[in-house]
């Protein structure tokens, strides 16, 4: 073989391999698992091998606004957390946590909440914590378009369990006051109580 060609080939032979090595060692490197002692980051992003969104972790700046399919749309929100997204890239829960005073030096967007949405709609369940200078609550929701289930305790320190219809009026309310007292309700449709235990005193 003349020497031309056997350095042509030496050379082709020697950039194959180099090629080979480089691709096989990317590949290695992506694959493993890696064990980090503290990380610093300001947003995670899961992804499906296709590319779809399915969870964001994130501090109050990179949080995102309302994606569906995919798609951003603006939506203010003064929290941190993490958003869930479904088989098609739409937001479907959450869990975000907030707490800061303005500039009079109150409490404002103070708690926490975790939802699970219905596919296509809103929050289904939402457990959910706040206290600060505009409200004091926390308790558990389930919606099914309306309210129909409140459990939880109100800014007056009443512990409640309320049952809606599927106009989200009460029908039932359970309550027991911060001094102790408690009552069961049963109202119509129009709020006007129609039996209670124990019964008014007359």
């Amino acid at each position: 073989m003349p020497i031309r060609q056997r350095f042509l080939a030496i050379y082709s032979g020697a950039l194959t391999l180099t090629f080979a090595v480089t691709v096989l060692c990317g590949f290695s490197s992506w694959s493993k698992s890696e064990t980090f002692d503290q990380i610093n980051v300001h947003r995670i992003n899961v992804i499906e091998p296709d590319g779809t969104l399915r969870m964001v972790i994130s501090n109050h700046a990179k949080l995102p606004g309302l994606i569906l399919h995919g798609k951003e749309q603006a939506f203010a929100r003064p929290q941190a957390g993490m958003l869930f997204y479904n088989d098609e890239g739409s937001e479907n829960g959450g869990l975000i946590f907030s707490g800061r005073r303005n500039e009079k030096g109150e409490v404002v967007d103070s708690g926490a909440s975790l939802t699970f949405d219905k596919y296509g709609e809103n929050q289904i369940v939402q457990l959910a914590g706040v206290d600060d200078k505009e409200d004091k609550f926390a308790g558990l929701i389930v919606s099914d378009s309306k309210r129909r289930v409140w459990m939880g305790r109100d800014d007056k320190g009443t512990a409640t369990v309320a049952l809606m219809d599927s106009m989200g009026k009460k029908r039932i309310l359970m309550e027991v006051r911060a001094d102790g007292t408690a009552s069961l309700s049963f109202l119509d449709a129009n709020g006007k109580v129609t039996g209670k235990f124990p019964s008014p005193a007359r």
